[in-house]
Formats: C-alpha cells, structure tokens, sequence
C-alpha cells in the first residue's frame, strides 16, 4: 500500500469531504493525480494513491494536502478534518515541533516523546503554554494530553456512588470552577440514577434503551461537557 513521502507527519483529512469536492468538479480519480503529478510535481502520486485517501486507507502529508486543495479547487481548510491528537493540532496549525517545544520550554526530544505516547508531563506553566500556542480549548487540552479516559472513570464513579468525594479529583484534572464541577457532578448523579429507575421500574425503559442508565455512563464524558456548557452559557 502506498505511504504519504512524509509518513507521521499527517494532518487531519476529512476524506469524505475530498471524494464530494472531487465528484462535484465531474473529475475522476486519474484526473486529480495527474494535476497534482503535473501542476504540483508530486510524481509519485497515482489515482490508487487518491482513492485510498478517500478511503480512509492513508491520508496525504501537509504538503499533498495543500496539492490536492488545488486540484480540487478549494482552500487546504475544507479538507481537514477535526483534529483529535497533539500531533494533530500542531499540524493543523502549520507548527513545526521544534517551534512548539521552544514555546512551551520543553526539550525538543522530550516534546516529541509525549506526542508519540499521547501523554502530556508538563508542569502548570507548560500546560499552559501549550493550550496557547496550539489554540486549545480546555475540551481540546483534555483529550488531546491523554486524560480524557481518567475523566471518564472520575465521572463514572461519580455518577454511580457519592458524587462529593469526587469534586476535587475532577476539579484537579480540569481546571473550572468549584462550584461548577459540583453542580455539574451532582446534575450527572441525579441524572443517572433517575434513569437506572426508570429503567428498572415496571414498564419503564428496557436496559438496552439509549436513555437507560448504562448508556448514560457511556457518554458521561459528552453529558459532563454539555452540562458544563450549560452552566457557563
């Protein structure tokens, strides 16, 4: 199978968005590689190379991205997709690691070390320094510094037990107010349980229902940062 020349080094593609600007434009896949083995001199590029991009099978570089955003006539934008890692959200941001890494006061090897593993180990200021520099919202820092399943069992086990002994637990891991992941804890405890005995009542919900209780726990991550937005408007 084809690799993009600049393997690990891939933004987000939004490769559904790359297949509906192409057949909107009437072109086939063979059309969109040869402007791009022409116009932008990427040679290596053959229209399997451009299929399996739509497919999801590989994804282009920055530099193909950018290439192919010219041969479907469309900014480099409305092919990305959401980015969802560290690596990902520099790219996004045209930042090399190097540049991130000085920014943030980390040592270049160390940097690149924790956008491999997906876990950050930045002090406070670091933190910081990164959600600025890579535009991150505090939604975006959570998932992206691989703390978003620790959230997810904080949640959970606050939803099912007593909520109280797990506000500053979450309050240490996302920096809101207080009062906020208090109420928003106790919203989500009163929530579940509402929904486990409607679930167990007779002729209540079955178990498998979307609303049940378990479902609920599967989304406590979604529940927690709805109820958060709800609370900050």
């Amino acid at each position: 199978m084809y690799q993009s020349q600049a393997a690990g080094a891939t933004p987000p593609f939004n490769n559904l968005a790359a297949r509906r600007l192409r057949e909107a434009l009437g072109m086939a896949h063979g059309h969109v590689a040869y402007s791009l083995r022409a116009s932008y001199g990427l040679s290596y590029v053959t229209p399997e190379t451009v299929a399996d991009w739509e497919r999801g099978r590989t994804r282009p570089s920055s530099a193909e991205l950018t290439a192919l955003a010219g041969a479907l006539w469309c900014a480099p934008g409305e092919l990305l997709g959401a980015a969802t890692t560290l690596r990902e959200h520099r790219i996004t941001r045209g930042l090399a690691s190097q540049d991130v890494a000085r920014e943030v006061g980390v040592e270049h090897g160390a940097y690149l070390a924790m956008e491999e593993s997906g876990r950050w180990r930045g002090n406070e200021r670091q933190s910081a320094a990164l959600a600025e520099v890579l535009g991150l919202g505090l939604r975006d820092f959570i998932t992206v510094t691989g703390r978003e399943e620790t959230l997810a069992d904080l949640l959970r086990s606050a939803a099912t037990a007593r909520w109280e002994g797990y506000v500053r637990p979450v309050t240490k891991l996302v920096p809101l107010p207080k009062a906020t992941v208090e109420a928003v804890l106790d919203g989500l405890h009163g929530e579940y349980h509402a929904r486990m005995v409607a679930t167990l009542s007779w002729g209540g919900m079955e178990a498998g229902d979307g609303a049940s209780g378990p479902a609920f726990l599967e989304r406590i991550v979604e529940e927690f940062w709805s109820s958060v937005r709800d609370r900050e408007g």
